[in-house]
């Protein structure tokens, strides 16, 4: 049984419900982040990056830094493009519009190639982009957390190495690192930024990145400095090397406390094939599908290539809203997220399904979402 105090089952596409070991390793007693024991324990959970994000070079690093995914955004525009780039960001939602923001910030140039909401831009749209402009980096959002849109990165690594190998290759896997595979080296990816509270399943308070050796020498032949002095590859590499080596080092304090957390959800992936949680997140993503299908419902995501493992974006009947269906759920143990894409945000909920509510074959949340997901709206008054 769960030692943690009765509560809602948190079923939003992030942050999840924790298992209690990793909520326990937050309660470690305060020591110094350069003493022995916590390099040890930090160099750990890097080399662990490693195996989660599928790479063997060792030109390539993981970072871990405390702040949220979108620092992640930050380590890329500030020392991969420089002021005047053009940078292409492939749109399936609200969090393209916001990384083209963020480089923007910077004096990046952002074209956005925008698919029709719950699709993708397809593969010849993005070869005749690339073909077309010099492009410092192509950004995807691996999982949309607004739409549920599951990018393919594979193909699409494949199509930037033919038509424009001089282009960096990011995704943004904030929403499908743990839930979805990622061949880091095999997919010939240059940059994956994620975020501690999502399908990793530690709390909120990490930004976790894999870097390429070749995205980091991209970094050092910069023109101009870094555009940010904290988000900066110059000021963390060595950081990052040294703890990984089991040497101390400072740069900014880290924090131990989700530093250990970290750790022991890393331990607790790995403890089984990564082939296997995957499959096992595929699963349950069917059977919640097959269940909204069975309400008369529709995903914003139609096309099966299309829906995410990790979470189901779904559109509520029409002329309903969310605060008809979600104060319900709430009163059932159940926490959904609303709309969150601004065009149609009043339209649809989000089904956050990943992380140990999936893993976990004693808990029984996302059953019980799925049940309350029609007892609600029946009491809203909708009928299947």
């Amino acid at each position: 049984m769960s030692t943690q105090a009765p509560h809602p089952a948190l079923l939003i596409p992030g942050p999840i419900e924790f298992d209690d070991a990793v909520l326990q390793s937050m309660s470690h007693y305060s020591e110094s982040h350069v003493g022995a024991p916590f390099v040890k324990t930090f160099g750990e959970a890097l080399t662990m990056l490693r195996r989660l994000f599928i790479t063997e070079d060792p030109a390539s690093q993981p970072f871990v830094i405390s702040g949220s995914g979108t620092l992640g955004w930050d380590f890329v525009a500030a020392n991969l493009a420089e002021r005047g780039d053009d940078v292409l960001v492939l749109h399936t939602g609200y969090f393209a519009d916001s990384f083209a923001d963020c480089f923007e910030t910077y004096g990046v140039r952002a074209t956005q190639l925008k698919a029709p909401i719950g699709d993708r831009p397809q593969l010849d749209a993005v070869e005749k982009a690339l073909s077309e402009k010099k492009y410092k980096l192509l950004t995807v959002t691996h999982v949309d957390t607004s739409t549920g849109v599951l990018s393919e990165i594979e193909a699409l690594s494949k199509l930037v190495r033919r038509v424009s190998p001089e282009t960096l290759l990011v995704v943004d896997g904030v929403c499908s690192v743990g839930s979805e595979e990622i061949q880091f080296d095999k997919w010939n990816i240059d940059v994956v930024l994620t975020a501690s509270q999502k399908a990793i399943g530690c709390p909120a308070g990490l930004c976790i990145l894999m870097a390429s050796g070749r995205a980091i020498e991209r970094s050092r032949s910069r023109s101009t400095p870094p555009g940010s002095y904290f988000a900066s590859f110059k000021n963390w590499l060595p950081i990052m090397q040294n703890y990984e080596a089991g040497k101390p080092s400072y740069f900014a304090t880290p924090s131990p406390q989700l530093v250990h957390a970290l750790h022991t959800s890393l331990t607790q992936i790995l403890s089984v094939p990564l082939a296997d949680r995957f499959a096992r997140h595929k699963e349950v993503s069917q059977k919640v599908k097959a269940a909204v299908t069975k309400l008369g419902l529709r995903q914003l995501a139609d096309k099966p290539e299309n829906q995410a493992n990790g979470m189901t974006a779904i559109y509520l009947p029409e002329g309903f809203t969310p605060p008809q269906v979600l104060p319900s759920l709430l009163k059932k143990g159940v926490v959904f997220a609303g709309g969150l894409h601004k065009e149609i945000a009043t339209k649809y909920i989000r089904f956050g399904h990943m992380g140990v509510s999936v893993m976990d074959p004693k808990r029984e949340e996302i059953d019980r979402a799925i049940v309350s997901l029609g007892e609600g709206l029946a009491e809203a008054g909708y009928k299947a």
